[in-house]
């Protein structure tokens, strides 16, 4: 069998690929740094070495020179983000053997895969190198991540299989932690442009100074520090998807080139005469209420309308109390896989802490929490003394009803002006039916 060493920080990622590649029939070991990469490759032999451009403590681009330097001729396949394409064009000119584009395409990583070790079938001879319907297209989380059986998270499905198939420009709004990228590659996975690039782009990271370069490109030259010719998001997700993530940190100046670039669907890289024709579908994010900066004068309202052609909206964590032990076991199996333990639950006590905690950081939280208390168990179950005192630390009993119930009637205010009052539209956005929302408003003295 044929063995491939993965370098990857990411090491959820890193796990997923890891499962998916041995289901294709490889031995594959993985590591998180370079030297470490240096130290199995000294002592092991492999067929293949997939590895991340930027790792902690080098990059690829090392390790592709360190290889020549031993004169070992193992193919090293470079797995990048769009920003970096170019620099991953450099690594092939050194020697790679060739490189892919993250969110990953399974089909093209199987055939470049299979092409390195010299196997040049075509990829229909791996009929199960894609799964049906689609939405194993991309490398993405889907495998990590399970829907739940609440009536909120029914409905959030239901919204996500009716939007995906439509080219409508979609607004994600959910808290943090709530899972807002994994719904936006769902709808991009279960939409005709499953098979073209989802391109993420953090909104809140971009400096002013450099949104037009990371949104548009820019041409070599173009400003002090433009090095080389750089491809912007909307040019690197043609035919596909373009995620902006927090699009609410936008400034006003960036939203009105966004705005600018959506209306005439085309855009300008910095310092080229030549306009670039885009053909993408647009889905935001956003963990604020956008009509509230709209009333601030801190977003324009004609964006608002481009981006939220259907609203999608992600549920806290506890107000899906139904789910939250099933999201919590499957947090649980993630943990033994990547710990290599074989916890297998959780006692009855630490179940009704979890039940009582308000879990502020939604799902990001709990799979942080739990894999803190998988590596320090030492026993069979998950107990009180393996918790992080942030789950410890809270009111009980009628406080926690008290606070609960506090919250609950802030999200009732929040959706209620989202939805201008309707209170149909806002029973919708909470998740519940109209009559619920009614016997809520009766309780909490809001009629």
């Amino acid at each position: 069998m044929r063995e491939i060493l993965i370098i990857e920080d990411d090491v959820t990622f890193s796990l997923m690929l890891k499962t998916w590649l041995g289901k294709k029939g490889f031995v594959v070991e993985s590591v998180s740094l370079i030297q470490e990469a240096k130290r199995r490759i000294a002592t092991q032999e492999y067929d293949l070495i997939i590895s991340d451009l930027r790792l902690p403590d080098d990059d690829g681009i090392d390790l592709l020179k360190w290889l020549k330097e031993k004169d070992l001729s193992i193919p090293l396949i470079i797995m990048t983000g769009y920003a970096e394409i170019q620099t991953a064009v450099q690594a092939i000119k050194l020697g790679a053997a060739d490189y892919v584009a993250k969110p990953l395409n399974p089909d093209d990583l199987l055939l470049k895969i299979r092409e390195s070790l010299g196997e040049r079938e075509e990829a229909k001879d791996f009929p199960d190198a894609g799964t049906k319907g689609g939405d194993s297209r991309m490398l993405n989380m889907d495998s990590l991540y399970i829907e739940g059986q609440s009536r909120a998270a029914r409905q959030l499905y239901e919204h996500v299989r009716l939007v995906a198939p439509t080219d409508m420009s979609v607004l994600v709004m959910g808290a943090s932690g709530t899972g807002k990228e994994y719904i936006a590659r769902r709808i991009h996975a279960q939409s005709n442009r499953r098979n073209g690039p989802f391109v993420a782009v953090d909104c809140g990271a971009i400096p002013k100074e450099l949104a037009a370069s990371e949104f548009f490109g820019h041409v070599k030259g173009s400003f002090t520090g433009a090095v080389e010719n750089k491809v912007g998001a909307f040019v690197a997700a043609q035919g596909g998807t373009i995620f902006l993530d927090e699009i609410g940190n936008l400034t006003y100046e960036v939203q009105v080139q966004l705005l600018r670039a959506l209306q005439e669907r085309r855009v300008k890289p910095i310092g080229s005469n030549q306009e670039i024709p885009i053909n993408v579908r647009l889905i935001s994010a956003t963990n604020e209420n956008l009509r509230s900066a709209i009333d601030r004068g801190e977003f324009r309202e004609d964006l608002y309308h481009r981006v939220n052609e259907f609203t999608v909206r992600i549920p806290d964590l506890r107000e899906r109390k139904e789910d939250l032990m099933l999201f919590a076991n499957h947090f649980l199996d993630l943990a033994n896989s990547e710990l290599r333990k074989e916890i297998v639950g959780f006692d009855q006590e630490t179940i009704q802490i979890f039940l009582s905690y308000a879990w502020p950081g939604n799902l990001r939280q709990m799979k942080n929490v739990i894999k803190y208390a998988t590596l320090l168990a030492t026993g069979p179950y998950i107990t009180r003394a393996e918790l992080p005192e942030e789950l410890l630390d809270v009111p009980q009993s009628a406080n926690v009803r008290l606070k609960d119930g506090a919250y609950e009637r802030e999200k009732i205010l929040r959706a209620l002006q989202e939805a201008g009052n309707n209170k149909t539209k806002a029973a919708q956005l909470l998740g519940i039916d109209r009559k619920t929302l009614y016997n809520k408003l009766k309780s909490y003295h809001l009629d």
